[in-house]
């Protein structure tokens, strides 16, 4: 098969089956089609791992010539004038983009419910989500329109779609990848990932785009470890597992099970899993919600009808420019720039932001002191399994959602969430692991023998949407 054919493949899966799920923004077929052409010209001397890969990007990560609107009416109509670093790097090493992926409003969502493009459906099940805010990336992978794509994740946006959509989702540590030409929401908390249909998918995307940027001064020289299979396997590995994530309430009793299968799984391939204490993770969601909001409100502030956002012929002051622009944001932004601009203000500043800060370094301390009696923490990728769609409407509620992605957003380490299983309703189970800085390699290894070993019942791709 070629890639040209493989391409008309999924873009007749897309044909088919996008009206159901509605993953995309906008599809790239004459450009998916030249870039799949130009890759079978070099299949005997492939360009890198990604020459001839299918993939998507989401709508805040801008693609030269295309809608970068991050979902939002404030950004209707706007064109990017280039490439995301990411992007650009994935162009050159012959990846084959196909098209813009929906998502919740500027990442602000669990459900990919809030975007200015409509609801994306979840291809297990199209009445219930399919996670946020990276929803469309992580349906497009799973429905089989593309094989990998990039979303972003700022406290779980790329982990906990990929868990409720069955697929793999990986954020790498802070800085591994350029956020140049990425729309803003809390700037040291943003990071680009990764959503693969496998690990070894994953780790060809990750392989091209990680790397120092000059455009992006918070790009780390660290290199990258090698991310290729190999037989080392497990054997010796020390698995971490708080016991006390395991009774937190409203953890589905089925998620429960399936990590506790992971850990045994482990053991069983001579793996040591030990207990480890994870101090303030019960505050997390909290310290997050305190802190995004805040870097929202700041980064926000460019949307005000003068740099961003549209204007009307009819304003007659810079307030009522101001209005008009930002009357365009959607109830969830408003709502998060409100509550940033609060911490922010004087008299709060202390007892809110300031307070968030240190309990986000206590949690970071708190993995440093895990990490010196093991080598990756397991913990679910989510709550519960992917809910109905409409079902969450209590902004709290969904906040809470984010318990087991938001800590490792916190301290800035990477994380990955691989499929371990079906629940009784047949959807999707996710199970994390978290690494430890700059440790890319240990934690792929470890996720490879979650995938190798559980042999998850995944149907096959033409099954995973139903029509």
């Amino acid at each position: 098969m070629s890639v040209a054919s493989d391409l008309e493949d999924q873009l007749a899966r897309i044909s088919a089956f996008e009206g159901l799920i509605n993953a995309f923004v906008d599809v790239h077929s004459d450009q998916a089609r030249a870039a799949a052409a130009a890759a079978d010209v070099t299949v005997q001397e492939p360009r890198s791992a990604v020459d001839g890969l299918s993939i998507a990007i989401k709508a805040n990560i801008q693609q030269q010539g295309h809608v970068a609107d991050a979902g939002s009416a404030i950004l209707a109509g706007h064109i990017a004038p280039k490439d995301a670093t990411c992007v650009a790097r994935l162009k050159a090493a012959g990846a084959v983009v196909v098209g813009t992926t929906n998502m919740d409003e500027f990442g602000m969502g669990s459900s990919t419910e809030r975007s200015v493009h409509g609801v994306t459906k979840n291809p297990w099940d199209p009445t219930r989500t399919a996670g946020g805010s990276s929803g469309g990336a992580a349906a497009a992978v799973a429905a089989g329109f593309v094989t990998a794509a990039l979303g972003t994740d700022t406290g779980g946006s790329v982990r906990q779609p990929a868990a409720f959509c069955g697929v793999v989702g990986f954020k790498p540590t802070y800085g591994r990848i350029s956020r140049r030409g990425v729309v803003a929401y809390a700037s040291s908390l943003d990071q680009v990932g990764v959503i693969g249909d496998t690990i070894d998918d994953v780790a060809r995307v990750a392989g091209v785009v990680c790397g120092v940027d000059d455009g992006d001064s918070t790009t780390v020289t660290n290199p990258l470890p090698s991310l290729a299979r190999d037989d080392v396997g497990v054997a010796g590995m020390r698995v971490g597992i708080s016991r006390a994530l395991l009774d937190v309430e409203g953890l589905d009793p089925e998620i429960k099970a399936a990590i506790e299968r992971v850990a045994r799984d482990f053991a069983d391939q001579g793996a040591v899993v030990v207990d480890v204490e994870l101090p303030a993770i019960e505050h997390a969601v909290s310290a997050y919600y305190v802190i995004a909001t805040a870097e929202a409100s700041s980064n926000l502030a460019r949307y005000d009808g003068v740099r961003f956002g549209p204007r009307g012929d009819d304003v007659t002051s810079l307030r009522s420019l101001y209005e008009r622009a930002r009357a365009h944001f959607g109830d969830e932004v408003r709502r998060r720039i409100l509550l940033g601009t609060f911490v922010l203000s004087h008299g709060y500043y202390e007892a809110y932001l300031l307070q968030a800060q240190r309990v986000r370094r206590v949690i970071a301390d708190g993995f440093t002191a895990a990490f010196a009696d093991c080598d990756v923490i397991l913990m679910p990728t989510t709550p519960t399994t992917a809910f109905t769609l409409g079902e969450i409407t209590d902004p709290l509620t969904m906040y809470l959602g984010d318990l087991y992605t938001v800590p490792a957003s916190l301290a800035g380490l990477p994380a990955m969430s691989v499929p371990a299983g079906l629940s009784s309703s047949k959807l999707p189970i996710g199970a994390q692991l978290v690494g430890r800085a700059f440790d890319e390699g240990t934690l792929f290894r470890a996720a490879r023998a979650i995938a190798g070993h559980l042999r998850c019942p995944w149907p096959p791709h033409t099954q995973r949407v139903h029509s």
